[in-house]
């Protein structure tokens, strides 16, 4: 194993299989990665909305990366380990005309700075809430040639915003093209299931990632394995199917499928045992939808119920 270190200049704000890896690694090594915030370092604490409304959004996201993953080929797995996150201390909120769940509700824009503790912020007192970082986008490069945006998730990962994926969690994403070209940011200090006002607490975050590789396994779009220890308010650890799409209750039913499947293959079940303990145990949450027109559904099962299970083996 080795430890690599990749700074967040020069970011890229859109996933395309054509860009130069910036890193390149095997499988089995580390890398600590600086990400600047959403917004690409345009936003400082205490910017005023005035200035806010006028930066440049074809920024958004500011992604580090890609990596190159030594071996990686379409039809393999990469398996991506969360071993820590760390933030700078600040983070903002914002509200845009014409985004967000309620944008026919709130239509004037805000701008919301916050202070950060290491464990929590009373900025917006009288609440107090808890700071769990985590990178909202994780991705791989597409498989289909050009440049796409990277606010619509996709089977490739990429702008998922499922607060589960903090340190000591694992994501499995399918690879679509040699090396894998894995990239990451739009770091979230906090963030609710929907993130409804269209962002967390946006923040400049450092991550520890491990990268290893699982070759020919079938995976039709991410998993991830969470660990959950560190946030009370959180679900168990679980296994969380993650499944993307433009219509929200066929989202949900793919990813209610995609659990059964997971839970026939790996722990035997027959399909309508699987379906039943589905309907008596999974939690089906909204973990995105205001990535228009795509959103995020998580399907989680907690750990504590099923027989240990390693989904891909370390080779």
């Amino acid at each position: 194993m080795t430890r690599h270190t990749l700074s967040a200049e020069p970011t890229h704000s859109v996933w395309n299989r054509a860009l130069p890896p910036r890193l390149c690694i095997t499988p089995g090594d580390e890398v600590d990665i600086q990400c600047v915030d959403a917004s690409g370092a345009q936003v400082r604490p205490g910017m005023p909305l005035a200035e806010y409304l006028a930066i440049d959004r074809t920024r958004i996201h500011a992604l580090t990366g890609p990596i190159y993953i030594d071996g990686a080929e379409p039809g393999d797995v990469l398996q991506v380990d969360v071993l820590e996150t760390r933030h700078h201390g600040w983070g903002w909120t914002s509200i845009v005309e014409g985004f967000g769940f309620l944008k026919d509700y709130f239509r004037d824009p805000y701008l919301f700075h916050w202070q950060l503790e290491a464990d929590s912020t009373s900025s917006l007192a009288p609440a107090i809430v808890p700071v769990r970082t985590f990178p909202g986008v994780m991705g791989v490069a597409r498989a289909d040639a050009g440049e796409f945006r990277t606010r619509p998730p996709g089977p490739f990962g990429g702008n998922l915003d499922v607060r589960e994926l903090c340190a000591g969690s694992s994501l499995y994403l399918p690879v679509f093209v040699p090396g894998a070209l894995f990239s990451t940011g739009d770091g979230h200090a906090a963030q609710g299931d929907g993130e409804v006002c269209i962002n967390g607490i946006e923040c400049p975050l450092d991550l520890t990632l491990r990268f290893h590789l699982h070759k020919q396994q079938p995976l039709a779009a991410p998993i991830v394995e969470s660990n959950n220890s560190v946030a009370p308010d959180s679900n168990p650890d679980s296994w969380i199917i993650l499944e993307t799409g433009a219509d929200l209750a066929d989202t949900a039913r793919a990813a209610t499928l995609r659990m059964i499947d997971l839970l026939v293959t790996r722990w035997a079940f027959t399909p309508i045992h699987a379906y039943i303990l589905c309907s008596v145990a999974m939690h089906l949450r909204l973990s995105q939808v205001v990535n228009e027109p795509i959103h995020t559904v998580s399907a989680a099962i907690s750990k504590q119920i099923l027989p240990a299970r390693t989904l891909f083996p370390i080779p």
